[in-house]
């Protein structure tokens, strides 16, 4: 008879490779940070593969591109400019209405759009000076002026 523990949290996946050992417990092993250039079991470089001729037939062959694994920053930093981009998107007609037509932007969205440009700027700021998983997870990656 087997059972699983029910005392003990699982490590959230968004940080940490998570196994189940087989006391029903399980261990984490937090993810990278930082970008990684990938390099084989020689150490030789890897780039990105490409669609290419071998003998003149299609096949799959290295292009100049070194094949990068993204960190948990690069991939936090990218959620920050995607819910900052949502979160301008109703307003971006303002701006676009200004370069078009020289009509101003009204005072409250400029200002609210300034807002959230600060707090996108910020919030990256933070997310680059981590050291740790742990930190990471105490950034607020959602839009919060």
């Amino acid at each position: 008879m087997s059972f699983t523990r029910q005392d003990e949290i699982r490590p959230d996946d968004q940080y940490y490779w998570v196994t189940q050992n087989e006391d029903g417990s399980y261990t984490g092993v937090p993810k990278a940070l930082e970008d990684k250039e990938e390099s084989d079991q020689d150490g030789n470089p890897m780039y990105v593969k490409v669609l290419g001729t071998v003998d003149g037939k299609p096949a799959m062959v290295d292009s100049t591109e070194r094949l990068i694994t993204k960190g948990l920053k690069s991939q936090w930093i990218a959620k920050v400019n995607h819910n900052t981009n949502m979160t301008l998107i109703p307003t971006d007609w303002y701006v676009i209405r200004k370069v078009e037509r020289s009509i101003d932007i009204p005072a409250d969205v400029a200002t609210y759009r300034a807002k959230v440009i600060a707090w996108c700027t910020a919030t990256k700021a933070s997310i680059t000076a981590v050291t740790t998983v742990e930190q990471l997870k105490e950034i607020n990656l959602g839009v919060s002026i």
